[in-house]
């Protein structure tokens, strides 16, 4: 099962009944570097200048790097929501790159979402979507710039400008693996706990590449076996291939009311794991943590 939009409001749409969607984040907390002392230089011995005739041109100066300047945003540009985000924004260039991303943005107030450093603007992301905290992970860093995955949108980046948000550590990574069926959930880049899941069945496949988890919500029937659920920020590949009732749709993280399903493709592209896998993760993953999607993972997986 997943997410499912009616009207204005945010649903889960079970069987053929609408419930309505409460989705709850954790806090934010932030981070400190601490300045090091300046190194005592140590004495240097006395060294012959060289004569007028003998000394070398002097060094050109290095010209500072030029920060592209953002170009004003209108006014009437769409807001990222629950929806599929606008078309045109980056794909992200290593959407299975499997590298922890350790550091999440989130939006203080409205800001514009560009298409590249000096690039063009094409959506605005508000500090919450449908009342939930954002928090994106940081992808990449130029000056001045800051790219991260894209919410409602699969494989995708957008690129930031200086200002209007903070940035949060994220210690945690879920990776999935769609051949062997498997989730682990990494620790600063070292492997915590595994477990085998159900996953999307056949063209309704559970989304290769990089996306994160968006938000949670109370499970809104029994088969959810009465364990909250993250929704993710990624979509169906195929939005039309998924039943009526979850078009518009985000994919899920979620526990189910029995087990006989795991290790197989039965889903509408959610990822399905036991009830005791999915409490330990709602209690130790924030919103804003890396979610991987790949086929498969090399061996060995690198570890920080």
């Amino acid at each position: 099962m997943q997410f499912d939009r009616i009207g204005s409001r945010l649903r889960w749409t079970a069987v053929a009944v609408g419930v309505p969607l409460l989705l709850v984040t954790a806090g934010i907390t932030g981070w400190r570097l601490t300045p090091q002392p300046e190194p005592t230089p140590a004495a240097q011995p006395v060294v012959e200048q060289p004569s007028p005739e003998e000394s070398e041109a002097p060094e050109a100066p290095v010209p500072e790097e030029t920060v592209p300047v953002a170009a004003p945003a209108p006014d009437d540009l769409p807001v990222v929501d629950y929806d599929p985000a606008p078309r045109g924004f980056p794909a992200d260039p290593e959407p299975l790159d499997t590298t922890p991303l350790t550091e999440g943005v989130h939006p203080t107030r409205r800001i514009a979402a560009y298409t590249a450093p000096g690039g063009k603007p094409i959506a605005f992301l508000a500090p919450t979507i449908s009342g939930v905290e954002l928090t994106m992970p940081v992808v990449e860093r130029r000056t001045g710039w800051t790219a991260v995955l894209l919410p409602s949108a699969n494989r995708t980046l957008a690129w930031l400008p200086a200002g209007g948000f903070t940035t949060v550590p994220l210690r945690d990574q879920i990776v999935v693996e769609r051949q062997h069926h498997r989730l682990t959930w990494y620790r600063g880049g070292r492997a915590v706990r595994s477990w085998q899941v159900s996953l999307g069945k056949r063209g309704q496949e559970t989304p290769l590449g990089r996306t994160f988890v968006l938000g949670r919500t109370e499970p809104p029937d029994s088969v959810y076996g009465g364990v909250d659920i993250f929704a993710l920020g990624a979509v169906p590949d195929d939005p039309d291939s998924v039943p009526t009732g979850l078009r518009g749709a985000h994919i899920g993280l979620h526990s189910w009311y029995h087990d006989g399903e795991l290790g197989r493709n039965t889903t509408n592209g959610c990822i399905r794991l036991t009830k005791s896998g999915q409490r330990e993760l709602l209690s130790e993953v924030r919103p804003g943590t890396e979610v991987v999607v790949v086929e498969q993972l090399p061996e060995p997986f690198p570890t920080a």
